[in-house]
């Protein structure tokens, strides 16, 4: 069985796809969510699907207390699933290549700091751009500069405000963040 431990800061609706994709993988088991929101709907969801969770606070995550805890669950990977903090390097370096997130853009645009959610998709609007789409990543010690795993994109030129992006995006991850994560767990 292969663990994957999955990081949320917000809803949970991604980690929600993820849950339920695996949820009778007899090769895939989510083992642990982890976040830094102690009001996150992502522990509820986690919840539903009897998955162990931990809040943790900031220092926490940079003081080696979240990584003793990940390290408990042995994972093969861990899946960033709209975790608004930076990622520490201590848990990077001891997960190389191992570590992986989604971005709401075609990155390298719309990425860095502060570039999440309904920011990325504002900001893609108001650039009235013709497509956006997601981006699976690795994750290094910079904001969405890892190496592109799996890149899709979506026609937004109809889209009338930031949100409608927003639910165009939200269902290409929903359909393909699952499936990448089993095809880097498994070769496939």
């Amino acid at each position: 069985m292969k663990n994957i431990v999955l990081f949320a800061s917000g809803g949970g609706s991604n980690a929600e796809q993820i849950m339920s994709y695996f949820l009778q993988s007899k090769t895939v088991n989510v083992a642990l969510v982890l976040t830094n929101n102690a009001n996150a709907g992502v522990l509820q969801k986690a919840a539903q699907y009897n998955v162990p969770t931990l809040v943790f606070t900031k220092e926490e995550l940079s003081n080696g207390f979240v990584l003793r805890h990940v390290q408990a669950f042995n994972p093969h990977l861990i899946v960033l699933a709209g975790f608004l903090l930076k990622f520490p390097a201590d848990i990077i370096a001891a997960y190389p290549g191992r570590v992986i997130n989604i971005h709401p853009a075609l990155l390298p645009h719309y990425g860095g700091k502060g570039m999440y959610g309904i920011h990325v998709h504002r900001a893609v609007h108001e650039n009235k751009e013709k497509e956006s789409g997601i981006t699976i990543h690795y994750v290094n010690d910079n904001y969405d500069e890892g190496n592109v795993i799996y890149q899709k994109t979506v026609a937004i030129e109809e889209c009338l405000s930031p949100e409608e992006v927003s639910l165009k995006v939200l269902a290409l991850e929903h359909e393909h963040f699952p499936r990448v994560i089993e095809e880097l767990l498994l070769g496939n």
